[in-house]
């Protein structure tokens, strides 16, 4: 008889390898011993049993089947068959109507003949011991992540081997994750051009491939490069099918690492800022980031919100404009502002801003202090409340992670766990909650002055707004608003660094 064997491994693991070897040769021997013809032996490595789209041997198997290749299917165990009652139950029907056997041996079972109530017990057992695992994994993965469990591979580091909780920073990958930073936060450089610039270098990704958009996002936003570790985001919501679900950020475990830092905390937020305020303005006006010019996605709309674009008409003398991107694409009708800016006057106009800023520098730090101690005027009572917050949360971090010692040593159940520290997670990330918003408050009053030497340290700087780059440009200003009027406004960026309502320092008319 013409049969054909199927094997299956859930891991890639090498004992598991190992297994499928001797899942072979079991195959092989029992052919020889009954006189059979083994046509082929069909073996799935890696591939859990639950979703038999993602098997590929199993499928062409399926496939041969239709076209006759062989007369019986012979497997070991029915859980090597499929974990999923349905699936299993489907693909025997399936060689029943063409009228080819399937045999499970460890259970001595044909098909052909044999009650599918039977068949479905076993096949709802192997489903059962299934799910046991994956409730199994769950588990053991939530444990390790609460003890910080790291990534296996992430650029700017070296895995410690036989350390499954810890690696090291790798010193000359750490300095290529600084410099995107530093492109993207300092230089202004887009995601996609910092993807060009490392792959000009030569440098390659952590496997080997070439620095993808997508590859410095996961950088930019890999909080592990703070020192933080955050494990939790993600679970798997049904077994079966694979679908995983996003958690609440209040269920994520987080680990501090400061010793796995390779940028500073204020850097990575900085760039979180930047790539939120980068999204929002192409969901909200499918406005790309652009630096290329002066005063790319600086110049905006005040009636459609979108930005001035910048347009070169060459006949007999070369000018350059600034138009509304809404009204010059899409017509009068999705904007009015009909408004167009000459590039030559704008350059004239900011130099005019800058002198000015410099000229009124006493009377604008005066204003910002002023208006910074109405906001923040409550600081010595936050300081107070902040030691006693910092006290209450390392009273209960403390005490919890006792209870978690316990756990790991065996000294206590997993009831008894869940009994100690059950409320004491959500009265711990509200500690944590109210200590950000209090340290947020004083990191304001401790940047004030600093904010402000950089503001104008940066204007002393400029030698000429012609040589200019648009990074340096918004680093002092945040935008430039024109209405339909032709009044053009220049906001300051320090108010907005400070958390202050922005004022309008200097007002243009141009009619």
């Amino acid at each position: 008889m013409n049969i054909a064997a199927y094997c299956r491994v859930s891991t890639d693991k090498s004992d598991q390898i190992n297994s499928l070897e001797t899942q072979k040769r079991f195959f092989m021997e029992y052919t020889e011993k009954h006189g059979h013809n083994l046509v082929r032996l069909y073996a799935d490595e890696g591939i859990s049993g639950t979703k038999i789209k993602n098997r590929k041997e199993f499928l062409r198997l399926m496939n041969d089947a239709h076209h006759g290749l062989f007369d019986m299917v012979v497997v070991k165990d029915i859980s090597r068959f499929a974990r999923n009652t349905v699936d299993l139950l489907q693909s025997i029907r399936t060689l029943k109507a063409l009228g080819i056997e399937t045999t499970f041996l460890t259970a001595n079972m044909t098909v052909l003949g044999q009650s599918e109530f039977v068949l479905t017990i076993f096949g709802a057992l192997a489903q059962e011991e299934s799910a046991n695992t994956s409730k199994r994994i769950k588990f053991g993965k939530k444990m390790n992540a609460e003890k910080g469990r790291v990534p296996n591979i992430v650029y700017g580091y070296d895995k410690i081997p036989g350390e499954y909780f810890d690696m090291s920073i790798n010193q000359e990958e750490a300095k290529i994750i600084r410099q995107i930073y530093d492109w993207y936060t300092e230089s202004g450089h887009g995601t996609a051009r910092i993807a060009n610039l490392l792959n000009e270098k030569g440098l390659k990704t952590k496997r080997g491939y070439a620095w993808s958009q997508n590859a410095v996002s996961r950088i930019l936003t890999n909080a592990l490069y703070a020192g933080k570790i955050i494990n939790g985001k993600q679970e798997v919501a049904d077994f079966l099918t694979g679908v995983r679900a996003q958690k609440e950020e209040s269920a994520w475990m987080v680990t501090e690492r400061p010793d796995l830092r390779i940028v500073e905390p204020e850097q990575f937020e900085k760039a979180q800022e930047i790539l939120s305020d980068r999204h929002k303005a192409f969901r909200l006006n499918r406005e790309r980031h652009s630096n290329r010019y002066l005063f790319s996605t600086v110049i905006k709309c005040k009636e459609c919100g979108w930005s001035f674009r910048r347009i070169v008409r060459t006949y007999k003398n070369t000018y350059v404009r600034w138009v509304c991107s809404g009204h010059n694409g899409k017509g009068a009708n999705s904007c009015p502002n009909a408004v167009t800016l000459d590039e030559e006057d704008m350059i004239q106009k900011l130099e005019e801003y800058m002198a000015e800023m410099l000229r009124s520098k006493k009377k604008i730090i005066d204003h910002v202090v002023r208006e910074f101690s109405k906001v923040y005027k409550a600081r010595d009572e936050n300081i107070d409340h902040r030691k006693d917050l910092e006290a209450e949360l390392a009273k209960l971090q403390k005490k919890r992670q006792k209870y978690m010692d316990m756990y790991t040593d065996d000294l206590i159940s997993r009831e008894e766990l869940n009994e100690k520290i059950g409320g004491m997670k959500a009265k711990i990330e509200r500690l944590e909650n109210d200590l950000r918003l209090v340290e947020y408050d004083l990191d304001k009053g401790d940047q004030l002055e600093d904010i402000l030497q950089k503001t104008f340290q940066n204007i002393e700087d400029i030698t000429s707004v012609r040589d200019m780059t648009n990074e340096q440009l918004k680093r002092i200003i945040r935008k430039i608003e024109v209405d339909k009027d032709g009044n053009v406004d220049f906001y300051l960026r320090l108010f907005g660094d400070l958390g202050l309502d922005e004022t309008v320092l200097i007002t243009d008319d141009h009619t």
